[in-house]
């Protein structure tokens, strides 16, 4: 059966519900603008949730896919995930987000139960609501949300790891002050590795947020493999066998 819409559309100055002859008062606006990521594979339904975002004021980006989000999350102030997602489930999303990032999320889904709203607390969700909601709901969930949500600290333009140098602004990457010439895959797995110095990060987070769904089972390892020599050590990326990567010291 097809999920209902978050809330029916409102007919611009009328402030009729569409197709129900119905006054209804819209929600009031939100005090504050924020760029929210709507994650969500149901074309419809994510059509419908973003003009209402968009007509409060808020800076909307859609994505369909688990593998996606992971790549962009970064980019917003809040994410509005379904679980029920065509690559990833969105449990798993969640998770990966939660371990690197404070950023605010609510999971929307048809998934019901106490075991299921268990689980996604559990993942990292700081709501959690079932379809089909009120929109009404979900802006005061979303400003309840945000009012909880520590500051996002402003992120590092440039990281320095002993001699090496990564300029996230201009995607550069320079060793005792000589440029490395790096492919753009290849700098964001070393920009990824060294925006967590000392923690080994999963081949499986690694492959999600650099390749997204694009990537075959050695991947990755091409790509450490071109980097160590361009950076002329072994060292500089520490394999982490069974686990992942973590940057070295050269």
């Amino acid at each position: 059966m097809s999920q209902r819409a978050p809330e029916l559309p409102v007919l611009a100055n009328t402030g009729v519900a569409a197709g129900t002859g119905t006054a209804i008062r819209p929600p009031a606006m939100a005090t504050e603008s924020w760029r929210v990521l709507v994650v969500e594979n149901d074309v419809q339904y994510a059509e419908s949730l973003t003009q209402g975002l968009r007509r409060h004021g808020h800076d909307v980006d859609v994505v369909e896919r688990g593998g996606v989000a992971l790549q962009v999350y970064g980019h917003a102030d809040l994410v509005l995930i379904d679980l029920e997602l065509p690559d990833l489930d969105g449990l798993e999303v969640c998770r990966a987000i939660r371990t690197v990032s404070d950023i605010p999320i609510i999971a929307l889904t048809a998934r019901g139960t106490e075991l299921d709203r268990v689980l996604g607390l559990q993942a990292g969700a700081d709501d959690y609501m079932v379809k089909p909601y009120g929109f009404r709901e979900l802006m005061a969930r979303m400003q309840a949300v945000m009012r909880r949500a520590r500051p996002a600290p402003r992120p590092v333009d440039v990281i320095s790891h002993g001699p090496l140098r990564i300029d996230a602004g201009s995607r550069e990457v320079s060793l005792y002050g000589r440029p490395v010439l790096v492919t753009r895959k290849e700098f964001d797995l070393l920009h990824l590795l060294a925006s967590h110095p000392g923690s080994v990060i999963p081949r499986n987070r690694l492959m999600q947020q650099v390749w997204g769904d694009s990537w075959s089972r050695r991947t990755v390892d091409t790509h450490v493999s071109s980097l160590r020599n361009k950076l002329g050590a072994s060292d500089w990326i520490i394999t982490v066998r069974g686990v992942g990567f973590r940057l070295g010291n050269g």
